[in-house]
């Protein structure tokens, strides 16, 4: 890996999804409404991003520690969810985009589960880029997770390594972060790609998530080609 080195359009770009709760107390409307503007901004932040050439996108949009929220706020994060893996799948269709779902399936409806599966087959082949969705997911749980598979297929502890562990992720095919992006202002990673962030070029924005517009997919892609990645070098 080079020690120094100036990024052109990055291969993998995260986004942690934040401030659709606030946007909606903001605009004096319900929760579920926050969402619901969120999940209209995802698809075109996802379709642009890919658009302008990144490979894979993956999105954060329900993490292991979201089940404390209410049981209602639960319900319809769930059954937008549901809605991008069965009324609104032609997009994947109609864009070329490939589905990874990345994360837990313990918990999940089983609707969800077999929808997604249903629509990760049918759009493997797609070649316009792949969108993985963060679902039930958190970063130490899926390490280890991989770990626990490592253990179990009886590999010596000399022979585990970077690779090894890599291999052994949620959707080992998707790569290592180039740049996470994070909106309302916070700057934290909140359990997210913890593995493939070790050498991720960061983004905080002060917007909410449901403000998010194409010409914010371009200013970031933008400034990410103005960093230089040193890889510890």
């Amino acid at each position: 890996m080079p020690s120094s080195e100036t990024p052109d359009i990055p291969r993998h770009v995260g986004y942690i999804v934040d401030g659709n709760r606030r946007w909606a107390k903001q605009h004096g409307l319900p929760t579920y409404e926050g969402h619901l503007a969120g999940y209209n901004a995802l698809k075109d932040v996802a379709f642009a991003t890919l658009e302008q050439g990144v490979e894979y996108m993956s999105i954060y949009v329900f993490s292991t520690e979201n089940w404390k929220r209410s049981q209602e706020e639960v319900s319809n994060l769930m059954s937008l969810i549901l809605r991008l893996f069965t009324t609104d799948s032609t997009i994947f269709d109609d864009k070329n985009i490939r589905l990874k779902v990345l994360g837990d399936r313990n918990g999940l409806n089983e609707k969800i589960i077999k929808a997604m599966d249903a629509l990760e087959a049918r759009t493997k082949d797609n070649t316009s880029g792949t969108l993985a969705v963060c679902l039930n997911y958190g970063g130490q749980k899926e390490i280890i997770e991989a770990v626990k598979k490592i253990v179990q297929s009886g590999i010596a502890a000399k022979k585990i390594d970077e690779t090894l562990i890599a291999e052994n992720l949620y959707g080992a095919e998707v790569p290592p972060v180039d740049v996470i992006v994070r909106t309302s202002g916070e700057k934290r990673l909140s359990n997210f790609m913890l593995w493939r962030a070790a050498y991720s070029e960061f983004i905080f924005l002060d917007k909410m998530w449901p403000e998010m517009t194409k010409e914010d997919v371009t200013a970031i892609i933008k400034e990410y080609t103005r960093r230089q990645r040193r890889f510890g070098g």
